[in-house]
């Protein structure tokens, strides 16, 4: 437990039992003056409880706003420092670009290209954190977008890394939702992504449709054992441990699944695996 934890209990305590003390207090003393029966209990009980909340807001709020204020001190700090670090990064990428267009070395041209894959790995890394510490301090905005223009979006990150992959997508119709788009856009990308890495070397494929309110991710490769169905939203879970990564992507869609009511499932077929998603709750009603 840390400090500003602990310090913020304690002094919640006092303050509770130093609320409830003197609550007790005009209790004993309202029912000594009017007494305690069925006419005067409503009366005595209703004083006691206003008085106990008064007390306590009144208290409380003079203990703990240097705490708040503390907290957004440090919040601004983090907005500040997130927003100067995204400089940097698209200096880099600017000059990136524009040296390819001047250099003809190919030795050269080898490692601008590996300060390019570094620089847009750093991008990735800072656009997650961003996300993430926005969603701990922030409200996230909800926002209209467009399924079909996400899914396109999401599919052009992994382009080079489908290699013989074959990409179905099959969208009926497109629907507008009304969600956090940078959450959902994660969501797809890890459904994606774990489509890709866990498909057959050889004539590998990926389908994704829309129908009747329902998203189909499929990918051909291993069934998921049975009993792994339970626990591979877990954290860390990996049923292949031989594949890159830390088991987090999957908790993280389900995770966002279950906070913005949309149920997920995952259905094993022969040959392959198909994630479900309802989009019910966040179609726009437009």
């Amino acid at each position: 437990m840390n400090f500003k934890k602990r310090n913020f209990l304690i002094t919640n305590s006092i303050v509770i039992v130093f609320v409830l003390l003197l609550s007790l207090i005009l209790n004993y003393y309202l029912t000594t003056l009017f007494g305690f029966n069925k006419n005067t209990f409503l009366f005595i009980t209703i004083t006691v409880l206003i008085f106990g909340l008064i007390l306590y807001l009144l208290l409380s709020k003079s203990i703990f706003e240097p705490l708040f204020k503390s907290d957004e001190n440090l919040q601004k700090t983090v907005k500040e420092t997130l927003h100067e670090l995204n400089i940097p990064i698209s200096t880099i990428n600017l000059n990136t670009q524009m040296l390819e267009k001047k250099i003809e070395d190919e030795k050269a041209l080898k490692r601008l290209d590996r300060i390019k894959k570094a620089s847009n790995e750093l991008l990735k890394l800072y656009e997650n954190m961003e996300y993430q510490i926005k969603k701990e301090i922030d409200k996230i905005d909800i926002t209209e977008f467009s399924l079909k223009e996400l899914i396109n979006s999401s599919l052009e990150k992994f382009t080079d890394l489908k290699k013989d992959i074959e990409i179905k997508v099959h969208l009926e119709n497109d629907a507008l939702l009304k969600s956090d788009i940078n959450g959902f856009k994660k969501t797809i990308d890890n459904l994606l992504s774990n489509a890709l890495k866990y498909n057959i070397e050889k004539d590998g494929i990926v389908k994704i449709s829309f129908e009747n309110t329902k998203l189909s991710i499929f990918n051909t490769g291993k069934e998921i054992d049975t009993k792994n169905l339970f626990i591979i939203f877990e954290k860390y879970f990996q049923e292949n441990r031989e594949k890159e990564g830390f088991g987090l992507g999957l908790s993280m869609v389900k995770e966002f699944c279950d906070k913005n009511f949309i149920p997920i499932k995952i259905e094993p077929i022969k040959n392959g695996n198909k994630f479900i998603l309802d989009l019910k709750n966040i179609v726009s009603k437009k």
